[in-house]
Order: C-alpha cells, then structure tokens, then sequence
C-alpha cells in the first residue's frame, strides 16, 4: 500500500480513537521547505467533524501516529498543519527495491488499453516546418508516454497527397521546372517539390495583377487567373485517373516522400503505418447512407446531407454535397472507422492536430458517437499552439517558412557557437564534437517545446533554447553527463556496489529519493493529460535536486564506505531516471560534455 493511503486509514483511526469522531477524507500536501517534515496534513478540514483547538487536535493525531505508523519517526504542529517526518528506513526500503530496476517507473507493457495516435500528416507541396517540428515532437513524445504508461501504441499518420495544393506544386514544375530533378539540382526532394509550389504562387500572382490592369476586379481576377484553372483542370483528370498526370504525381510525391524520410530520420520520429488521402478521399460516403438511414443525418432540398448538431451547442454541418461529393468530415469519419478495421484493438486515438481545428474534432467525435461506435467515447483531439519565431509568423505560399530541416541543423550550430566559447568540449576530436552538437542543438530544441503545455503558444528563441543554466535541454545533458562522469570514476576506483540500506540519510539524500518516488506517478499523470510537459518539468525538478546534493554532499570524497556506496547508487539511479524520461521525450543524452 502506498505511504499517503497507508497515512490517510491511519489519520482516520487516530481521529475514531481520540475524538470518536469520522474522517470522510484526510488532506495532504508536500511539507513546506522551512519546516521539518516531509508530508502534511492539514488539520482545519477536520474541524468538521471535530471541535477544538488545531495545535491540539493535530499534536494528539501527530501521537496515535507515531506510536502506531512506523513510517513516521517524529512529527511537528504549526498552527493548522501536522508535519510528518517520514522515517529513513522508508526511503532506504524504496531504493531498494528500484536501485537495479532497469524499467523504473514504466507500467507493464500491454496492460492497458491499445490507442492510435495520429502525427504530422503534412501536404505532399513543401517541406516540414516548424510547425510541424512541434507536431511531431508532441505526437512521438505523448505515444511514448502512453507505451510507458502501460498502453499498446500505434503510430501514425495520414499524408495529404491530392488535392489542388497538390496539383500546383506539379503544375509549376511542368512550366517552369526544365526536367530538374532532386539529383539534378543537389536539392531534398521535399524542398524541390516546396519550390514549385512558392513557383506557382508567383504566376498566379502576377497574371492576377495583369488581369486587373485588364480591367477585371480583383475576385474575378482571382477565378480566372489561366494558371489556376490549368490546375483545377490537373485535378479533373487526376480524379479521372489521366495517366500522364498520376505518373507525374506518383514521380513528385516519390521525390517528397525521400525528403520527409531524411527529414524525420534527423527528428529521431518513426510511425507504424501510413495512410494517404489519395486512398481515404472516398472513405465515409457509405458510412453517410447508412446512417441517413438511421436518422443520424438529414438531406436538404439541393441533395445535400447534413447534421444537426445544434441541440449539443454546435450547429449544422454538411458531410456530403448535393453532387455525392465527399467533405473533410466525411473522409475524416471513413478513415477513423478504417483504423479501428485495420487494428481491432484500438481503443481510442489521439489526434495531434494544430487548434484551429478544435470545432472540427468536437463535430467528428460527436458524428462517430451518434452512429454508435463505443471507441469514440475515447477520441481525443490532442490540441496545441502555434510556433512563433521573433521574426514573426510564417507563410507557405509566400517561402517564408521556418524549413525543419534548417532550423534543426542551425541549432546544431548554435548549439556549436555556445559550446565552444564555453570551453566545455576540450579533447574531443572534430568528429566527436559534430554529433554532440547535434544532440545538444535536437535536444535543445525539442526539451524548449516539450517543457510548455501543449495547449500554449509557443514564441521559439534558439539562442534562449541551448542555454547551459535553467530550464534548458542542455542543462538537463550537462547534468547527465556530469552524473556518468562519477561513476566513471567510481568505477576506477572500485566503490562498493553493496548497499548498507541502515545508515541515517543526509536531507538531500532524502529528498532525492522523494524526487524519485514521482517518477511513476508522473509518466501516468502525463498520459492522462497527454502532456509531455509533465514529464520534461519533472526531469528538470530532479536535476535541482541532484545538483544541490552535488553541491552540498561529497560523494566520491565521502571517506564513510557504506555513505559512499549509497550515493554512487542514488547517482546512478538519477542518471538513468534523466535517460529513461528524456527518452520519453524523444531527446538523447551524451555520455560525455
């Protein structure tokens, strides 16, 4: 049984003893730092059920406990609060049985339910950005959390690969390309394909002004624009399945597909399987037939099948046009009821999508609930913030993108710049110093988004990201590397691996253990909230602490053996706690800095 449920049937029999009176609930919270104790219950609830002065009726309680709790070696009442003071063989007990516990803190895999969690699903016309940085970041780090948590997991994504967007980007290199080819130009294919597209943005620009000076007003100009309707015509006949257009699409999308693969390579994402639109656009329309049938859905007099969703706080939404023509939603519907085909034991799926779309997921969720899936009772919409840089906001059309690929390889160089006027990679060789940049600059970046709840905009600073003090992923390295550093040296002058587990604690020795003790209960409050930003401030909480033992305890110095021993051990066991939880949030730590 947990301390805090051990405590709280204990509170609640020294309050029947004492005052013959019953406790519905006992309040904890953590001790306070000026005072001694480790956890507190708070005592003005009970006034309740209980008269009297709380000094007194706390003094009596802090009594019953420690003669009869022998987790609590002493107590303390200021005004209102009873301070416990959690016994060390408590602690010592803990690491115990987590020292040599390689999976410390992860639930059994498979023990709950199995979910599908959606990420990236970019266009098949431009590269990734930095939106989609954030992403892909969130969706990996919140599927690795729910493993951790104990869930079976699969990764996914739905590439957009038609549409408009799509015939733009093809189009353009028709007129303007010349045959060029990612081995011809030396460019990614992604960022080839992204050119054209900025490519096509230009005509179109350009014929639109030149049809004004013709006399057309502006919204005309925009229809009629002869490029535009080159590509609305591309589209035609990639829906009639023109062979000259879907070779040129296959061709295109091919190039995009190499250069999202190197992309999320250097990202460290992977997925379990893909879908493609190309092969879900006509998904959910015998889905809408069916449920019309039912009386889920409702025609108008063009044809047209809508929902009302009016009744639940939202409004009337179209799911097929009056030509039989699917919508977003209808798509969106089919794909879901696809996923749950493809894999029979899903039971729920997280959707990691930008929050512009949030009334879009509250009326797919809500259809997939009407026509009577019991899946979609656990669909949720894994909603986040834009990314800002100082240089303001970013435009696809217009090739003002912040490209994923250069923003993770400048901040390898940022991270390179910092690093060497810190002076912190003498001895390396220029090989050596090139990957830890790397891992340095993706760990910066990655532990800057992941530290902020999702639900938050982010403004992005590079320089801010890569610094060596504060809430940084650098910070969190250069403290993993300092722990290894000790037990390397441990290791040479061969510390004890036996553990005296009677010893008396120093304070910071325990409150490390206290930080550890979260552990398990952090990765699973981070799955139900779908927040890695749980798990990256709580590695941070636990580097605090381990510095301020370094800073205040001697370890390798301790001339005590058995003292020794132990706080390699406890070293030991942070180091793997950072590795274990920052590889939750997909960010690798170097053994060396």
């Amino acid at each position: 049984m947990e301390l805090q449920s051990v405590l709280e049937q204990k509170v609640k029999e020294a309050v029947k003893s004492i005052f013959s009176a019953d406790l519905a609930a006992v309040e904890f919270q953590p001790t306070r730092k000026d005072f001694e104790g480790d956890i507190t219950v708070v005592v003005f609830p009970m006034l309740r059920v209980v008269k009297g002065n709380p000094m007194q009726i706390g003094t009596e309680i802090g009594e019953y406990l420690v003669e009869n709790v022998t987790q609590v070696s002493k107590f303390n009442v200021v005004k209102g609060f009873l301070n416990l003071v959690i016994a060390d063989s408590y602690y010592l007990d803990f690491f115990n049985l987590v020292a040599k516990d390689t999976g410390y803190g992860y639930a059994k895999a498979g023990s709950k339910d199995a979910v599908m969690v959606e990420y990236s699903s970019p266009n098949t016309n431009k590269p990734l950005h930095l939106g989609h940085i954030r992403n892909n970041l969130l969706g990996y780090s919140v599927a690795e959390i729910l493993k951790a948590a104990g869930h079976k997991v699969y990764k996914t994504q739905i590439i957009n690969d038609r549409g408009i967007h799509i015939c733009k980007s093809m189009l353009a290199w028709q007129k303007f390309g010349e045959g060029e080819t990612p081995e011809s130009s030396g460019l990614k294919g992604d960022h080839l394909v992204g050119k054209y597209y900025v490519a096509f943005d230009k005509a179109y620009k350009a014929e639109i002004q030149e049809l004004i000076s013709d006399g057309k007003d502006k919204e005309a100009a925009e229809k009629e624009a002869p490029i535009l309707v080159e590509a609305q015509e591309m589209l035609r006949k990639w829906e009639a399945g023109d062979k000259e257009v879907v070779s040129l699409w296959k061709k295109m999308n091919g190039w995009v597909y190499e250069g999202f693969d190197t992309t999320y390579k250097n990202m460290g994402v992977d997925f379990d399987k893909l879908y493609y639109e190309s092969d879900t656009y006509l998904l959910g329309r015998d889905v809408v037939k069916d449920g019309f049938e039912k009386g889920v859905f409702f025609k108008k007099a063009d044809g047209s099948v809508w929902i009302d969703l009016t009744d639940e706080g939202l409004d009337e939404k179209i799911v097929l046009r009056s030509d039989g023509t699917a919508v977003y939603m209808t798509q969106d519907i089919g794909t879901a009821i696809q996923r749950v085909t493809d894999f029979p034991d899903i039971n729920g799926m997280v959707y990691t999508v930008g929050n512009e779309q949030d009334y879009h997921f509250k009326v797919l969720f809500l259809i997939l609930k009407k026509l009577g899936y019991s899946w979609a009772e656990k669909l949720y919409h894994l909603s986040y913030g834009m990314v800002d840089l100082p240089s303001g906001k970013m435009k696809s059309r217009e090739g003002t993108v912040v490209d994923a690929d250069d923003l993770m390889e400048s901040m390898a160089s940022t991270a390179a710049a910092i690093s060497e006027d810190l002076g912190k990679l003498e001895g390396y060789s220029d090989e050596e110093k090139q990957q830890l940049y790397k891992t340095i600059g993706l760990g910066a970046l990655k532990y800057y988004i992941l530290k902020v709840d999702p639900k938050k905009r982010i403004l992005f600073n590079p320089e801010e990201s890569v610094d060596f003090q504060g809430n940084t992923g650098p910070f969190i390295q250069y403290t993993y590397a300092r722990i290894q550093s000790i037990l390397r040296k441990a290791d040479n002058d061969k510390v004890s691996t036996v553990l005296d587990l009677t010893s008396e604690l120093h304070e910071k020795e325990k409150e490390l253990l206290k930080q550890l003790q979260l552990y398990p209960e952090t990765i699973q409050l981070a799955a139900e909230n779908y927040s890695p930003a749980l798990v990256a401030n709580y590695t941070y909480d636990l580097v605090k602490e381990f510095n301020s033992f370094y800073q205040q305890v001697s370890i390798l110095g301790e001339i005590d053996e058995k003292k020794k021993a132990l706080r390699v051990a406890l070293s030991r066991k942070v180091g793997e706690v950072i590795q274990s939880s920052f590889r939750l949030l997909g960010v690798t730590v170097p053994e060396r800095m």
